[in-house]
């Protein structure tokens, strides 16, 4: 098993250094690199997923497709790629940027915490996906009406609804010169 690495940034999104992913999470964590997708299907249905009941943050909670960190060095885009094979066996052409600045902080009650500079991502793919059961506990096809009416939803989900009002396919791509310094590899 390698030792992921996921990239710490500056207030202003600049990389600064890399941390090992397995100990950055904690009551303390430092800003660091992200991403969240959401895979939408033929029908403009959304694929929710459902944490793994063993994961350090919010387990057991339904969230967006697919979240991850991109390895230094690598585009946010290969990132999300990645993560959507080894999560969910799902292998997609391409992936939209649609909110380049999306950043957060959440706290467990634990006092576990996420810091995150998060892009979003929207791909494209319809099936069944066959989830990694150490990311994915369990996983569910929803209309995005569902998906905003689904409670107890992570909180960068909820943040990012916030954001993402219309319907996925009305989700403009945005200007990847709005990444973060970071995230422009």
């Amino acid at each position: 098993m390698i030792d992921e690495q996921v990239v710490l940034v500056d207030e202003s999104g600049r990389a600064i250094g890399t941390e090992a992913k397995a100990a950055v999470h904690h009551a303390a964590t430092p800003l660091h690199l992200a991403f969240s997708s959401y895979v939408v299907d033929a029908g403009g249905r959304v694929l929710l997923t459902r944490r793994a009941l063993h994961k350090p943050t919010w387990p057991g909670t339904w969230t967006n497709s697919c979240c991850g960190h991109p390895l230094p060095g690598e585009p946010v885009a290969d990132a999300v790629r990645r993560r959507l094979v080894d999560e969910l066996g799902i292998v997609v052409a391409a992936v939209d940027l649609v909110l380049p600045e999306f950043r957060y902080r959440a706290e467990m009650p634990n006092g576990m915490v996420e810091n995150e500079i998060c892009p979003v991502y929207r791909a494209s793919w319809t099936g069944d996906p066959t989830p990694n059961p150490d990311e994915v506990a369990d996983y569910r096809w929803a209309s995005w009406q569902e998906v905003r009416d689904t409670p107890g939803l992570s909180p960068w989900c909820l943040l990012q609804l916030d954001e993402l009002r219309d319907a996925p396919a009305d989700w403009p791509i945005a200007d990847p010169s709005r990444l973060p310094a970071a995230a422009q590899i």
